[in-house]
C-alpha cells in the first residue's frame, strides 16, 4: 500500500502521487488496464464502452485523415492521464482549472516517460478536433443525443459496441507498441 496519503496503487504495483508523478512510475500496461476499465461519459451512456475504446477510435479517425503516426499516438494517448486521476466529465474539468494544470501536467510527464515528447499545437489541435467529433458521435451512437448543433466530420467507420475490457486492453497495447515501435 503506498504511504504516501496522496498516492494511488497502480494496477502494477507502483505507488503514484498523481500530481507530482515522475517518468520512472508511468507504466504502458497501467494506462492499458486502467482506461479499459474506465466508462465514458461517467456511465451515462446506454452500455459500457471504455476510455480505451474511445482512445482507440480517436486513433482510427487519426489514420483514416491521414495524420501522421505520431499524431495518432497523441490520439492514442490523450487521456492517459485518466488512468492515474480518472476521467472527469467536461463540465466538471471547466470548473476546476487546477485538476486541469494538474492533468496537463501529468500528461507532460506521461509523454516524456513514453519517450514521445509534447505534441505540437498543430497536433493538439487535431487531436481536440478528432476528440470533439468522438464526443459527438458517441453520444448519437450511445445515447441518442447530439451534442452539438451540427455533426463534427468522421471519415472512419467506428464500432461503440460493447467490448471485454481485457481484448480492450490488448488492443491498446498493441496499437500502442505499433504506432511507438517499441
Amino acid at each position: 500500500m503506498p504511504s504516501n496519503p496522496n498516492e494511488i496503487l497502480t494496477w502494477g504495483g507502483v505507488s503514484v502521487d498523481p500530481f507530482d508523478a515522475v517518468p520512472e512510475q508511468i507504466d504502458i500496461r497501467d494506462i492499458a488496464h486502467s482506461l479499459s476499465l474506465l466508462c465514458r461519459a461517467n456511465g451515462h451512456i446506454d452500455h459500457f464502452y471504455s476510455v480505451a475504446q474511445h482512445c482507440l477510435n480517436c486513433e482510427r479517425e487519426a489514420e483514416a485523415r491521414g495524420l501522421s503516426l505520431r499524431a495518432r499516438l497523441y490520439c492514442l494517448l490523450h487521456d492517459a492521464s485518466e488512468c492515474y486521476i480518472s476521467d472527469l466529465i467536461r463540465p466538471v474539468k471547466r470548473r476546476f482549472p487546477l485538476y486541469s494544470e494538474g492533468e496537463a501536467r501529468l500528461q507532460q510527464v506521461i509523454f516524456q516517460a513514453l519517450g514521445i515528447g509534447e505534441p505540437t499545437p498543430e497536433e493538439w489541435d487535431f487531436v481536440g478536433a478528432i476528440d470533439d467529433s468522438l464526443l459527438y458521435h458517441e453520444f448519437l451512437n450511445l445515447r441518442g443525443t447530439r451534442v452539438f448543433e451540427q455533426a463534427p466530420p468522421l471519415r472512419a467507420a467506428l464500432s461503440y459496441a460493447f467490448e471485454r475490457p481485457d481484448r480492450v486492453e490488448a488492443r491498446y497495447l498493441s496499437c500502442y507498441h505499433t504506432l511507438s515501435g517499441r
